[in-house]
């Protein structure tokens, strides 16, 4: 599999956005939206996958993630999210699947429900529904502001904190993969993105992720354009309970469901193999 190809757009209020495609890019394309606090390369192996089965895999750095641009004024709205993904499926084939992970999902919620009606192929939530377990969404941003601001002295500070937030998943030998998600600035490692998104400066934060309802209505109406939908869940997660879940399927019956042993919130990252085969055989069928 060769190397992604980078290509940057403008999004919506001129804010830049950075993607990586592999594969052919006449194939139908398969779009991935990180969570929050990553970026495109949490999607490395899924994305190979996909593209080792003959789509185009897009890998996207939401608005100040990554090496897309930090929104000047601090709009981190997630329809803004949205509206800039509108601006990369205008340099992909029509009719994309949109997988997303937590942040990415309620984006691709908003994306396909409410933003841009009909647009997608195919959508697969990973990890994420609307009425998410408020003890796990703590833990979460409660590992995304510890030492945000005053980084960490080394990848070996960094693997730590990992291991300790994520006790299930085996700590890395080889450091160096974390470097794609880091940034060195004065001999300290900060996460890659803007502190902004999530420490209450913004001018506009993701306050969408905390209306149910309207998450609920534009799930509704992606099922009702006839538009497949897919639940992908880790096993062991904290933010999709099994109760959550459940009470997600029982409003929409015309999800799908994959419960992935072994993973927790970061099914992806935890999971692939299991993750990927799921999102495989859910975009074959449809």
């Amino acid at each position: 599999m060769r190397s992604p190809s980078v290509f940057r757009v403008v999004g919506e209020d001129g804010v830049g956005v950075v993607a990586d495609r592999l594969g052919d890019p006449s194939a139908p394309a398969v779009v991935f939206l990180h969570g929050g606090g990553q970026t495109r390369r949490s999607w490395g192996r899924a994305a190979a996958a996909v593209a080792e089965r003959g789509w185009q895999a897009v890998t996207v750095d939401l608005r100040g993630h990554g090496e897309s641009d930090c929104s000047p004024d601090g709009d981190y709205r997630v329809e803004r999210f949205a509206g800039d993904v509108v601006r990369v499926l205008e340099h992909l084939p029509p009719e994309p699947s949109i997988v997303g992970a937590s942040l990415g999902g309620f984006t691709a919620m908003l994306l396909a429900g409410e933003v841009a009606p009909r647009v997608a192929r195919a959508v697969v939530l990973v990890d994420i529904v609307p009425e998410m377990n408020p003890v796990g969404a703590s833990r979460i941003h409660e590992f995304m502001t510890d030492r945000m601001r005053s980084g960490f002295a080394s990848l070996d500070e960094v693997a730590d904190a990992i291991a300790e937030y994520n006790p299930h998943r085996r700590r890395p030998a080889d450091l160096d993969g974390l470097r794609t998600n880091l940034r060195e600035r004065d001999g300290r490692w900060y996460w890659h993105w803007d502190p902004k998104f999530i420490d209450g400066t913004a001018a506009a934060p993701p306050i969408e992720v905390t209306d149910a309802e309207r998450m609920h209505r534009a799930v509704g109406s992606i099922l009702a354009d006839g538009v497949p939908m897919l639940l992908v869940r880790g096993q062991m997660s904290d933010l999709v309970t099994e109760e959550r879940a459940h009470a997600f399927l029982q409003r929409f019956p015309g999800v799908e469901f994959v419960d992935v042993g072994g993973a927790g919130h970061m099914v992806a990252g935890d999971r692939n193999d299991l993750f990927a085969d799921a999102v495989v055989d859910f975009l074959l069928r449809h």
